[in-house]
């Protein structure tokens, strides 16, 4: 991708109505977002009819689902030294449980398994199993079930077992 074209991006980015723009392309990685777009959790940023359309890339892998399954997503993770951070990959609403009549996947205290659900990431009408990657015990779940998270967002303080 050349320089030109990246100035272009940008220059359209500031004056325009988009909020954020994630592009992958080969060994380039531009990742945008306007201060604007830092919300309430919850809170919508109704679409605007004239902003323009930027051809994107999704920077979480898309996961086939198998039988009906949710389809489950890469975490984040900050690695700490007694403590790790499980962050969001995505922008989205957390679900603890299922459907609100059932119990939360996880709650403090909780041991958890490489690959038991943590919660779901609902992200345009998608509902998307975010899955543990090793075994942990959760120290502090750090939203409320139907809260809306941003990408990077902590989750779960947990501890590696």
């Amino acid at each position: 991708m050349n320089e030109k074209l990246i100035l272009s991006l940008l220059d359209r980015f500031s004056v325009g109505d988009v909020v954020e723009l994630i592009l992958d392309d080969g060994d380039l990685h531009l990742s945008l977002r306007k201060e604007s777009a830092i919300r309430a959790a919850g809170a919508a940023i109704p679409a605007s009819p004239n902003a323009p359309v930027l051809p994107v890339s999704n920077t979480v892998p898309e996961v086939k689902a198998q039988d009906g399954a949710t389809p489950a997503v890469h975490l984040g993770l900050s690695v700490g030294k007694a403590e790790d951070t499980i962050t969001s990959p995505i922008v989205a609403v957390f679900y603890a449980s299922p459907a609100p009549e059932n119990p939360p996947f996880v709650t403090v205290g909780s041991r958890v398994k490489k690959g038991d659900t943590l919660c779901i990431l609902e992200a345009m009408k998608m509902m998307n199993r975010l899955e543990a990657e090793f075994d942990c015990e959760i120290l502090a779940v750090l939203v409320s079930s139907g809260e809306g998270v941003e990408y990077e967002q902590p989750l779960f303080t947990v501890k590696r077992l």
